[in-house]
């Protein structure tokens, strides 16, 4: 069998698994991480309000759009800076890291001086000037699959960001496009455990935007742990009928702590753990 085009992503560069460490959250570890939070950030007392429920799930990272990449350009498209200023208060108030997307080049200095993790979406996995940056930023990256992206096209988008010198990369499945109209986009399952084999990089799901409606997205999370993902990365708004993006499938609060109670069974059942401690974090 020839070696995989991607080296440093493959699982031959790293053959026990890389684990990423940021303060006490370990990424790939024993822990199944849960990272949670609203599509876009509306308000400088919603984020806190919602930083406050995740981390009483046991939530470890808080997620949050400042920069929102809308099909439509009418819609929402998020605070910005102001933004990306509440979400490192309200993470830092309640001991989260704060993960949050850029979309550009020019966004990813003031991106990184706010957040934790920078996510690079979907629609920018094949953007290889900004992968380049990215790897070039001492900052970790979350990497999400591209809608009708191969894994081998994933591994390799990741390979951009790992041969400028940042190896903290994990992997996001978030959902591709098939025939299938039954949901948003189809999760690939799948994925999950030929990433696992090939690569040595963290591999989180996002079951919130592959389903598209909040009551599907709770099985979904859960089978994604059953089938080896290292953690989550959910949406979850107090009033998603008032949400200004994705609210149909944001968690109600009592939907995330049903989720929070079912993964820890779930994750025990298949040799993990997840605990629900508050998490200590310094500002970056």
């Amino acid at each position: 069998m020839s070696a995989p085009p991607y080296k440093l992503a493959s699982r031959a560069f790293c053959p026990h698994g890389t684990v990423i460490q940021l303060g006490r959250v370990r990424i790939g570890g024993d822990e199944v991480v849960l990272m949670a939070g609203p599509c876009s950030i509306e308000g400088e007392a919603m984020i806190h309000q919602i930083a406050a429920m995740v981390a009483e799930q046991g939530g470890t990272v808080l997620r949050g759009g400042a920069f929102k990449p809308r099909t439509s350009p009418y819609s929402f498209q998020g605070l910005g800076e102001r933004g990306l200023k509440y979400l490192r208060d309200a993470a830092d108030e309640h001991g989260l890291l704060a993960v949050t997307e850029v979309m550009e080049i020019g966004q990813l200095e003031l991106v990184a001086k706010y957040a934790d993790i920078l996510q690079i979406g979907a629609r920018n996995m094949q953007n290889y000037p900004l992968l380049r940056e990215a790897g070039r930023a001492d900052v970790p990256v979350l990497l999400k699959r591209g809608l009708c992206a191969t894994i081998e096209e994933f591994l390799l988008a990741a390979e951009y960001i790992m041969a400028e010198g940042n190896r903290r990369v994990m992997l996001c499945e978030r959902g591709i496009r098939t025939f299938a109209d039954h949901s948003r986009f189809t999760l690939d399952i799948a994925a999950i455990p030929v990433l696992k084999e090939r690569t040595h990089l963290p591999v989180l799901v996002d079951p919130s935007h592959c389903m598209g409606v909040r009551d599907k997205v709770l099985p979904m999370a859960l089978a994604a742990i059953a089938a080896g993902a290292d953690g989550l990365i959910v949406e979850t708004h107090p009033k998603p009928e008032q949400a200004l993006s994705d609210g149909p499938q944001a968690l109600l609060p009592q939907q995330l702590a049903q989720l929070s109670e079912r993964l820890e069974q779930v994750a025990v059942a298949v040799g993990r753990t997840f605990t629900k401690s508050p998490v200590e974090v310094t500002s970056p």
